[in-house]
């Protein structure tokens, strides 16, 4: 670790900033691209709040605290998709898209301004899907992949090959869809989107780094994937016996028991209501008295 607080790691032309800790929360992964013309960052993060390198412009992958910590540090155009436009542009929207009871999201308020340095960015400018940043010798062309949030991207970087999936992370932890505005069915559809591209390098936001070839990202990939059929396993294997959301809940999809914290009922709220309403379709629950649920 060096004192400006990441390392650096080339990929052809690209730089990945390796944040502490291998980029896990509450640090994350930024890149820096450079082209004939100009230079761009990927996600400034906590260990970009000092030391930060220069550049012309800021991609943000989407508007989650751990990923816009270092946005301080550049007074340049800063861009994200228009799904996460008005969360980057205000703490407040910030925190509201995460789906928090009111003195959670109080408490979260002070520890985005103070710890993450969260002040909203209200110069924000949106891109869509397939937008390219031409830097001169060098694009980086926006890829959607919704469902961690509604603006949730990565980006491909050519001719390099370089594709960054942001927090289609790959770790053991599983997709996360918890937010209010997050979507089991938008990060599945995300999934299969990366699943389809084909790279040298694919990148993530935390502790799994760089992965080189098409074939091992795939394979981590499915495995990243499959937590989401084990956690339906075990909400069936639950549902042996009528059972309400908030029981749901309390079992617990996401967390492990020791985890506390005023966003875990809520998120484990919102998962298990998602994956009742997928299972309900797929006729393998069904719903046995107002507001209780059962396995068929």
């Amino acid at each position: 670790m060096g004192d400006s607080g990441y390392t650096m790691a080339a990929y052809g032309e690209v730089t990945v900033l390796v944040g502490a800790d291998r980029g896990a929360y509450p640090y994350a992964n930024s890149l820096l691209v450079r082209g004939a013309a100009e230079t761009l960052v990927v996600d400034p993060s906590l260990s970009l709040v000092e030391g930060a390198p220069p550049a012309d412009l800021v991609l943000v992958s989407h508007a989650h605290e751990d990923h816009i910590a270092g946005l301080g540090s550049y007074d340049v155009p800063v861009h994200v998709h228009g799904g996460d436009l008005d969360a980057l542009r205000s703490r407040g929207a910030m925190i509201a898209a995460l789906g928090l009871p009111p003195d959670a999201a109080a408490e979260l308020d002070a520890t985005f301004r103070d710890s993450f340095q969260v002040r909203g960015r209200a110069d924000a400018r949106a891109f869509e899907d397939g937008t390219v940043f031409d830097l001169g010798g060098r694009t980086v062309t926006v890829v959607h992949l919704p469902g961690h949030t509604a603006g949730h991207c990565g980006f491909l970087i050519e001719p390099d090959g370089f594709l960054f999936v942001a927090d289609i992370d790959l770790t053991s932890f599983g997709p996360y869809y918890g937010d209010a505005g997050s979507s089991l069915a938008d990060f599945e559809a995300s999934m299969r989107r990366c699943r389809d591209i084909d790279a040298r390098w694919y990148g993530t936001s935390h502790q799994k780094g760089v992965i080189e070839g098409a074939a091992e990202f795939r394979r981590r990939l499915d495995a990243f994937a499959a937590v989401v059929d084990k956690r339906e396993a075990a909400l069936l294997a639950f549902l042996g016996e009528p059972r309400t959301v908030e029981e749901i809940a309390a079992h617990r999809l996401v967390y492990r028991p020791h985890v506390e914290g005023p966003h875990v009922r809520p998120v484990e709220r919102r998962t298990a209501v998602q994956h009742l309403e997928r299972l309900r379709e797929a006729g393998l629950v069904e719903r046995v008295e107002e507001g209780r649920f059962r396995a068929r």
